[in-house]
C-alpha cells in the first residue's frame, strides 16, 4: 500500500523553496530600503555635529606689559575669517594687514613707547560670528630717542638747489639701519639721493644732482617705535617741508677775478671781486662747489690762531657779509679793496665785492645757493661748511648705513 506521507514531504519541500525565493527578491526589489526592526537601519541620518564659532587669538595677550615697541600684534582666527581688526592708542588706529586667507591679521610698522593699546577683533564662520577685545601696554625706553634740530627748519624760508636736510639726534644712534629706514624725503619733482653719517648722531641727506627749482621737498621721521639702540627708542615722528626757490649760482673765477650770478640761467648780476692773495695756505680762497650758509652785518672777522701783536694778526669789521665756509671764507663788502677788485687777488680768502654789489648779494641769497669758485690751488674740504657737493654722490652715498 503507497506511503501517503511519503507523497506529502515533496509539495511541502517545494513550497519551501517557492518562499526562499519570494524572499529573495523581495529583499533585492529596488526600494532602497534596508529593512527595519532590531539591528536595521530605519533609513534616517543622526543629527549633524554644530559647527563651532570661530576662535580668536591676540598676541600680545590680554593685560601684557612692557611689550617691545619692535614688535607687531598678530590676530588670527580658527574656523572662520576675519572680518575686521581695530587697534588704537591715543586715537590713532595702527594699520595693518589681512593675509590671503582673510585667517591672520599682522600690524605694519612699530608700536608708540609707553603707551596703552586696545584691540577688538571680529570674525565670522559657519559657526556664526565672534568678538574679542583685548589690551596691552608698550614699555617706557631706557633711553628716548628724539630729533634735537633740523636744518633748514625756518617758517617761511625759502633755501636754494643745494640745500642739504641735517638732521642732529639727542642721542648716539647704535642702529643706524633702523633709524636710516625711518626717514623719507619726498620731493614734488623726484630726484635721487641718499644720507650720509657724519657721526652717530648726525646724518645728512643730499640729491645726487642740484634740486630742480620752483618746488617743495618734505622730510618725514618716522621714529616713534624705532629700536635705535640697547634699550633705546625714539619716541616721537618730525616732519618739516622746505621751499626750493630759483637756482642761484653764483661762479667766481679767481684768476679773472670776476663773480657772475645767475638766476635759473640768466645773467643777473657781474661783479668784480679779489679772492685770497695767496700768500700762505690760510690765505688762499679754496676751489669747489661752495653753499651760501648764513649772513650777518656787520662781522667780525679776526685772524685764526693769532692775537693781536703776532705777524699776520687782523680783525676787520665788514658789512654785508655771507659765509661761504667755515674756514672763515665769506662774500663780503670791502670797500678798502676796491682799487683791486677785477685786477688782483688781495684778500685773507674771502670774495671782496664793491660795497653796493656785495649788499645786492647779501639782499638777493638764500641758504643752500651755489658758490661755485675756480682758479685757485687750494680745494675745498666737503666738511668744511656745507662743502658735501665736493664728493661725488656715488661717493657720498656710500656713507649711507643701508648702502649696498
Amino acid at each position: 500500500m503507497p506511503d501517503f506521507r511519503q507523497r506529502l514531504r515533496a509539495p511541502i519541500a517545494g513550497l519551501a523553496v517557492v518562499t526562499a525565493a519570494l524572499l529573495a527578491v523581495s529583499c533585492s526589489s529596488g526600494t532602497g530600503t534596508s529593512p527595519s526592526g532590531p539591528g536595521g537601519d530605519s533609513g534616517t541620518s543622526a543629527p549633524a555635529t554644530p559647527a563651532s564659532a570661530p576662535a580668536i587669538k591676540i598676541s600680545p595677550a590680554e593685560g601684557s606689559g612692557k611689550v617691545r615697541p619692535d614688535k607687531s600684534v598678530v590676530v588670527t582666527a580658527s574656523n572662520g575669517e576675519l572680518d575686521e581688526v581695530t587697534v588704537q592708542a591715543g586715537g590713532k588706529t595702527l594699520e595693518g594687514d589681512f593675509d590671503d586667507s582673510h585667517t591672520k591679521w599682522v600690524s605694519k610698522g612699530p608700536l608708540k613707547p609707553s603707551a596703552t593699546y586696545s584691540v577688538s577683533a571680529k570674525a565670522s564662520g559657519d559657526g556664526g560670528p565672534s568678538t574679542l577685545n583685548s589690551s596691552f601696554t608698550t614699555l617706557k625706553p631706557e633711553r628716548e630717542l628724539r630729533v634735537a634740530d633740523i636744518t633748514p627748519n625756518i617758517k617761511g624760508e625759502t633755501v636754494g638747489v643745494g640745500m642739504p636736510i641735517t638732521v642732529r639726534f639727542n642721542q648716539a644712534v647704535g642702529d643706524k639701519k633702523a633709524v636710516e629706514a625711518s626717514l623719507r624725503v619726498t620731493a614734488e619733482k623726484p630726484v635721487a639721493g641718499a644720507w650720509r653719517w657724519i657721526d652717530d648722531s648726525l646724518v645728512i641727506y643730499r640729491p645726487a644732482k642740484y634740486w630742480p627749482a620752483h618746488q617743495k621737498v618734505r622730510f618725514t621721521a618716522h621714529l616713534e617705535g624705532v629700536r635705535a639702540g640697547k634699550n633705546m627708542y625714539g619716541v616721537k615722528n618730525y616732519a618739516t617741508t622746505m621751499k626750493i626757490g630759483a637756482a642761484w649760482i653764483s661762479s667766481v673765477d679767481t684768476r679773472s677775478h670776476q663773480m657772475i650770478v645767475r638766476r635759473d640761467g640768466k645773467v643777473v648780476q657781474k661783479m668784480a671781486i679779489s679772492a685770497g692773495k695767496a700768500t700762505s695756505r690760510e690765505y688762499t680762497t679754496t676751489n669747489g662747489i661752495h653753499l651760501t650758509m648764513e649772513r650777518g652785518n656787520p662781522v667780525t672777522m679776526i685772524s685764526p690762531g693769532k692775537k693781536k701783536g703776532d705777524p699776520g694778526y687782523y680783525k676787520e669789521i665788514v658789512d654785508h657779509a655771507v659765509r661761504i665756509s667755515n674756514s672763515g671764507e665769506y662774500v663780503h663788502s670791502a670797500p678798502w679793496s676796491v682799487g683791486s677788485q677785477g685786477r688782483a687777488n688781495v684778500s685773507h680768502g674771502c670774495v671782496n665785492a664793491r660795497p653796493d654789489q656785495a649788499k645786492w648779494f647779501y639782499n638777493n641769497f638764500h641758504r643752500g645757493d651755489i658758490v661755485k669758485i675756480v682758479g685757485t690751488s687750494r680745494a675745498l674740504e666737503w666738511n668744511n661748511g656745507w662743502g658735501y657737493w665736493q664728493l661725488p654722490f656715488k661717493q657720498w652715498k656710500k656713507g649711507s648705513a643701508l648702502a649696498g
